[in-house]
């Protein structure tokens, strides 16, 4: 249950708002005056402060000031008079979560209180996790709680022992290299070579000769024999990232290999043996290249005996508390701490980069970043804008000249908070501050089917 302390001098906004909030499972705590809220802070620790803007000394922005002085980080939202967007902006600039004007609506205090509670309990996992990093959620480096991801873990876990050839779909970024160590690591071949090659980033004939080999004068410029990534990871595991750019000619010889365990250098003749597993990865549909003769289906069938799909990070947004926390102890972030605001820009932010992405972040703001905090400005500004709250600068959303289609919006929005939810409903319904069973019927309007029972 989280304590709210409303402090205001008005003893019916106390009673009127402590009714509300009470019969939403709220505790409440009240304080009559600027001194008074500072006492009860101190002494009942509430999870969010409601802070009226104009009370006796010291007043409401005197205590923000010396709450936020006394490194209390509690989710502060202050109320303020109607129209008085001056000190609004005061409050935000102080430190306030957010503010409210009066009169307000009994639903805006709860919604604002809703999402000061989600804010709260993100910083908290963040600060709780940096200490509580265990194997039981960071296997081999991969670090997850989604269940998602706890399945795909599982996955490793059994076919690492064995030598079955596996293969990693996902997004550029969603770790797939770090899924083919940690079947590496836990495998029997874990003394042995892991080797890595990107065939995306070679042409034809170096990628050939990167694989297999050569032969001294096999071309121009091969002054001396040199084994290829086959003969490096002889005993252990070969990683064979972007698969899907491989060209025919070089399909065929792959196959081979694959079927035979055996090759021959680039202009050389002796055959050669090898023992190596083999994990490839794409972040192609080769199903389609295979119907669009891209890529060969005797060798997909080769490849694809343990499929693994890493679902990208907007689908694990449980997740990004764990991740930042893991990615704060890599770069030794010391004392650094991330601000409620910041927090919740990160868990917004779709991440089309995946995990890389949050993980460049974490590590540019670690060495630029100021002070003790990581706050929302110290983020980049793509990331910025997927802090959800409106400023006291204008509005959130601007409607456009020409209009727009406000069902096709709806269905737009709909569709995202879905996709970033994984197809939980439950998690959708959040994102949008809709009820379960509200989302549900706009679904049915759209024509969306629910996905997770």
């Amino acid at each position: 249950m989280k304590r709210v302390l409303i402090a205001d001098d008005e003893k019916n906004m106390r009673w009127v708002l402590g009714q509300a909030l009470s019969a939403e499972g709220y505790e409440i705590v009240e304080a009559a005056s600027g001194k008074e809220a500072l006492a009860v802070a101190a002494e009942q620790t509430p999870d969010i402060i409601l802070l009226d803007y104009k009370m006796p000394a010291p007043d409401g922005m005197e205590v923000l000031r010396r709450l936020r002085g006394k490194a209390v980080t509690v989710p502060i939202i202050m109320l303020t008079a109607h129209g008085n967007v001056q000190h609004a902006v005061e409050a935000m600039k102080a430190g306030a979560s957010e503010y409210l004007t009066k009169p307000f609506d009994l639903e805006e205090v709860k919604l604002a209180l809703e999402k000061a509670s989600r804010l709260s309990d993100l910083a908290a996992e963040v600060e709780r996790l940096r200490g509580e990093l265990d194997r039981d959620y960071d296997l081999e480096g991969i670090v997850a709680a989604e269940p998602r991801m706890l399945e795909i873990l599982e996955t490793v876990g059994k076919v690492a022992p064995t030598s079955a050839t596996v293969m990693i779909y996902g997004e550029s970024g969603t770790g797939k290299e770090l899924v083919a160590r940690a079947i590496h690591r836990l495998s029997p071949r874990a003394s042995k070579p892991f080797v890595s090659i990107s065939a995306g980033a070679l042409p034809e004939t170096l990628l050939e000769s990167e694989l297999f080999g050569y032969e001294k004068g096999a071309f121009t410029g091969a002054m001396m024999a040199k084994p290829g990534r086959f003969e490096m990871a002889n005993g252990g595991t070969l990683f064979l990232d972007e698969i899907g750019d491989i060209t025919p000619a070089v399909q065929v010889k792959l196959l081979r290999v694959l079927q035979e365990r055996q090759f021959e250098r680039l202009g050389g003749t002796r055959t050669i043996e090898v023992d190596v597993r083999v994990v490839a990865a794409t972040n192609q549909d080769l199903q389609q290249m295979i119907a669009d003769s891209g890529f060969r289906e005797d060798l997909y069938y080769r490849l694809n005996v343990v499929p693994i799909t890493l679902p990208p990070l907007r689908q694990r947004t449980d997740d990004i508390p764990r991740l930042v926390a893991h990615f704060l102890e890599k770069y030794e972030a010391g004392e650094k701490r991330i601000t409620q605001a910041a927090m919740e820009a990160m868990a917004q932010y779709a991440w089309p980069g995946n995990v890389r992405e949050l993980e460049n972040t974490i590590e540019r703001v670690v060495i630029l970043s100021h002070g003790d905090e990581i706050d929302l400005a110290d983020l980049p500004a793509e990331v910025r804008a997927g802090a959800v709250a409106c400023t006291p600068s204008g509005p959130l959303y601007t409607l456009p000249d020409e209009g727009l289609d406000l069902e096709e919006v709806e269905l737009e929005l709909v569709r995202q908070a879905l996709d970033r939810s994984g197809s939980s409903v439950p998690k959708a319904a959040k994102l949008l501050g809709l009820t379960t069973k509200t989302l549900e019927a706009r679904m049915t309007r759209f024509g969306l089917a629910r996905q997770d029972g």
